[in-house]
């Protein structure tokens, strides 16, 4: 009886020693950069490196600031120039109708150049263009056979031309104006259209 308890109390012992070394071995396997990393996590911050750390934070803070200042002040005095500028706009776009009717009074005055009236309307032409041109309008080049901008451009019909190459500007139906780089009114405008040589040939006949 003796013997049983003594290999029983042997077999407890062994299996302790077992428990301890696998534990041992657990932490003889441990990375040594997870150990080095807690312990520096747990030391304590240098307070000097602390306060260069807050001080480039706050320098980078005033960096950006700054610089979206910049920005701000750029952008409002480019909205103010704006407005100077195209303040007007509304203005001189309803004015152009009228001036459309104006030239065509003085198309219809200049069969008589010499008469007080023509040169009546005459004076007051000049004194328009000279007001538009301080207001920086100027009107959109548009002659018979120069190219066609669909930018500043607006094709209201195509006629066949044998003397103008097809796409190109038979003529000026209504003058256009741009204040600056602002389309006040596109200028619309005959184009020539060349007649393909598909059109020229006969329909087949019921035969073909």
């Amino acid at each position: 009886m003796c013997s049983a308890m003594q290999d029983k109390e042997q077999d407890i012992t062994e299996e302790n020693e077992a428990d301890t070394t696998s534990a041992e071995q657990e932490v003889a396997d441990t990375p040594a950069t997870e150990n080095e990393a807690a312990e520096t996590e747990k030391q304590e911050l240098d307070p000097w490196e602390a306060l260069e750390l807050e001080a480039a934070k706050w320098k980078d803070q005033a960096i950006r600031t700054a610089a979206e200042l910049d920005n701000y002040r750029k952008r409002m005095a480019r909205e103010k120039q704006d407005a100077v500028r195209y303040g007007n706009q509304r203005l001189l776009e309803e004015l152009l109708p009228v001036l459309d009717n104006f030239n065509m009074g003085m198309q219809a005055a200049a069969q008589e150049q010499g008469s007080m009236l023509y040169m009546g309307m005459d004076m007051v032409h000049k004194q328009i263009s000279e007001f538009l041109s301080a207001q920086n309008v100027e009107e959109i080049p548009a002659e018979a056979g120069s190219d066609f901008d669909p930018n500043v451009h607006e094709a209201i019909s195509q006629e066949t031309s044998e003397d103008i190459d097809d796409g190109k500007i038979i003529r000026v139906v209504r003058k256009g104006y741009r204040i600056g780089e602002r389309l006040l009114r596109p200028a619309n405008v005959t184009v020539a259209h060349t007649e393909t040589a598909d059109s020229d040939e006969e329909p087949p006949t019921e035969n073909e």
